[in-house]
């Protein structure tokens, strides 16, 4: 309750200054909020923006089902595997500094224009990421524990449900924050690339019309996108992590 009362007066504060440049600034493309709230109204009774949406929406989805959650589990497994790390971590050393979005016209090439290699791109971008992550936490699980539950009997598939999983979870909920952040920035420059709906879609075609209050009713639906999904993932560790 608190940290969602701290949201809401961040949010008012972020609201009042917008309206402050807007009138001192007084140009077009820096319209108040009330018109641009007119506007979500406006493109969310017509089903544009609910359309929009729903298309970004997707996409975050299953790149989170094909990147995130496969290396996730890949990092957990790493981070107790001296081998398993020996062969996959340089691989990941590789791959994580390097910028992502460069390689979108060659996915484009090899996956086309739809969604699939969109997803791809969101998917390669959070996958280093979140394996890092997870690795390091798997790593730093108290031995102890796991001494523990192995001198009970319990084998490698026991060890990791019932004692690396639990105990990396609270990590894992900030590693899938961090990572829905970076595939909601990517998204937006993914959907400027031969796509037809999606919010970054929405955000440039407004622009180039110099729809102004469109271009910002698009910028504040995919902002409420990702608020919105921190929230679910707050909610899932509050639920999941009840000793947090």
């Amino acid at each position: 309750m608190r940290k969602l009362t701290g949201v809401v007066i961040a949010l008012v504060v972020l609201f009042l200054a917008w309206a402050l440049a807007a009138r001192a600034v007084g140009k077009p493309f820096l319209p108040y909020p009330i018109a641009v709230f007119n506007d979500v109204i406006r493109l969310g009774k017509t089903g544009v923006l609910g359309k929009h949406a729903a298309a970004s929406l997707h996409r975050i989805f299953w790149a989170l089902l094909t990147g995130f959650f496969p290396a996730a589990l890949l990092g957990l497994a790493a981070g107790r595997s001296k081998r398993l790390n020996a062969v996959i971590s340089p691989f990941m050393y590789i791959a994580h500094p390097l910028p992502k979005v460069v390689f979108l016209p060659l996915i484009m090439l090899f996956l086309g224009l739809g969604d699939t290699s969109k997803i791809f791109l969101l998917a390669f971008a959070i996958f280093s990421q979140a394996f890092l992550a997870m690795r390091d936490v798997s790593a730093r699980v108290n031995e102890n524990c796991v001494t523990a539950v192995r001198s009970m009997g319990a084998n490698r598939a026991a060890i990791f449900f019932h004692v690396i999983l639990p105990a990396s979870l609270p990590d894992l909920c900030t590693a899938l924050r961090v990572c829905l952040g970076t595939a909601t920035a990517v998204l937006f420059l993914s959907e400027t690339f031969a796509a037809e709906t999606g919010l970054g879609y929405l955000i440039v075609d407004a622009w180039t019309r110099v729809a102004y209050t469109e271009m910002f009713a698009g910028i504040l639906t995919m902002s409420a996108l990702g608020l919105s999904l921190f929230v679910i993932v707050d909610v899932a560790e509050r639920i999941l992590c009840p000793w947090e």
